[in-house]
C-alpha cells in the first residue's frame, strides 16, 4: 500500500510539473523562430572559360574563349532560416542555409574562339554546338546580426560561404577553321567548375501593412576559387584549370508574405564573378597532367529567380 501511495503522489507531482511548464511556454514570450520549406526557380546566364595568351602566341588578349549558355536551367531545394521572430523590435542574431540541385537539359549553346595568329588579333578558330547543362548545384549558408532602426527598418550585416557546381556537355555542331568548315556528331566537349566563395554582406529590409517584408542585400568580395576540368572528348586532351581572386558582386532583393506559421517569398538576384586567373594543367592521357605557361580563367554571370514556401515553428 504504501508503494502504490508513493506512485500516485510521483505521478500527481509530475502532472503538476509538466502542466505548469505547458502553461509557461504557451505564456512566455517567443523571440526566435525558425524556418523551413522548400524552393523552386530558375538561373539563366553564362560561363565562361578562358586561356591567357602570351606575347608569342598571338596580339590578342585572350588565346582561347569558350563560353556555355545556362538559358535557363530549372531547380528545386530546401531553405532553413533562425532568426528573430520580430527584427523590427528587438538585435539578435540570424542564419540561413539553403540547397539546390537543377534539373539536366539543353541551356542554349556553346561556343569556343581562338586567336592563335603571332601576327595580328583575328580569330582563327570559332566552333558551335549545342549546349546541355548537366548539373547545377548551389549550397549557400549565411550568418549575420539583426539590428533594428526606428520601428521600421532592419539593418543586417553578415558573412557567408558558397559552393556551386556547374558542368556542361557541348555536342554536335560545326566549326570554322583555317583549312575549312567541320561538322560534329555527339559529345564534342565537357566542362565543368566547382566554385567557392566567401563573402561579408549587408541587408536593409522594411516591414509595411503588418504581413509584408522587403529586402535588399548585396554581397561583395574578392575571396573565390574555381576548379575546372575541361575535357575535349575527340581528341582525347584534358585541361585542369586551377583559378582564385576573381571579383564577386550578388545584389539581391526579396518580397515576402508572413502570417503566423506561413511564409511565402520571391526572390530575385544576380550573381557576377569576374574573370578569375591561375594555373591551368594539360593531359593527353587524363593520368599524366603537365604545367602550361599561360594562365587560365573562369568567370560567371547568373541570374537567379525563385520561390519559397517555409513553415515557422
Amino acid at each position: 500500500m504504501k508503494n502504490i501511495t508513493a506512485l500516485r503522489v510521483y505521478v500527481i507531482i509530475i502532472f503538476l510539473f509538466f502542466s505548469n511548464y505547458s502553461v509557461y511556454c504557451q505564456n512566455r514570450e517567443k523571440t526566435y523562430v525558425f524556418s523551413a520549406g522548400p524552393q523552386f526557380g530558375f538561373v539563366y546566364g553564362q560561363a565562361q572559360e578562358l586561356l591567357y595568351a602570351l606575347p608569342k602566341d598571338t596580339m590578342n588578349e585572350f588565346l582561347s574563349e569558350l563560353k556555355w549558355d545556362i538559358k535557363p536551367v530549372y531547380y528545386a531545394g530546401i531553405e532553413l532560416n533562425y532568426g528573430l521572430l520580430d527584427p523590427m523590435a528587438s538585435a539578435g542574431f540570424f542564419s540561413s542555409l539553403s540547397f539546390k540541385a537543377g534539373f539536366p537539359n539543353d541551356s542554349g549553346i556553346h561556343e569556343n574562339r581562338d586567336w592563335m595568329s603571332p601576327d595580328n588579333s583575328n580569330l582563327t578558330h570559332f566552333s558551335s554546338h549545342t549546349n546541355r547543362t548537366r548539373q547545377f548545384f548551389a549550397l549557400d549558408t549565411e550568418f549575420g546580426f539583426s539590428l533594428p532602426v526606428g520601428s521600421f527598418l532592419c539593418v543586417k550585416p553578415f558573412v557567408s560561404g558558397s559552393w556551386m557546381r556547374l558542368a556542361f556537355t557541348g555536342r554536335d555542331g560545326y566549326g570554322i577553321y583555317p583549312n575549312g568548315e567541320h561538322s560534329f556528331t555527339g559529345d564534342v566537349i565537357r566542362y565543368k567548375q566547382d566554385w567557392f566563395i566567401f563573402a561579408p554582406g549587408l541587408s536593409v529590409g522594411t516591414r509595411f501593412f503588418a504581413f509584408f517584408y522587403f529586402d535588399v542585400s548585396c554581397r561583395v568580395s574578392m575571396f573565390t576559387y574555381c576548379a575546372a576540368k575541361d575535357e575535349h572528348i575527340q581528341v582525347k586532351k584534358t585541361f585542369m584549370d586551377y583559378t582564385l581572386a576573381g571579383f564577386f558582386l550578388e545584389p539581391a532583393g526579396r518580397f515576402s508574405f508572413i502570417q503566423n506559421w506561413l511564409e511565402l517569398s520571391l526572390e530575385f538576384s544576380y550573381r557576377r564573378i569576374g574573370r578569375t586567373n591561375g594555373q591551368t594543367y594539360t593531359s593527353y592521357d587524363n593520368m599524366n597532367f603537365f604545367l602550361e605557361q599561360n594562365k587560365a580563367g573562369a568567370g560567371l554571370s547568373l541570374m537567379d529567380t525563385r520561390f519559397l514556401v517555409k513553415m515557422r515553428f
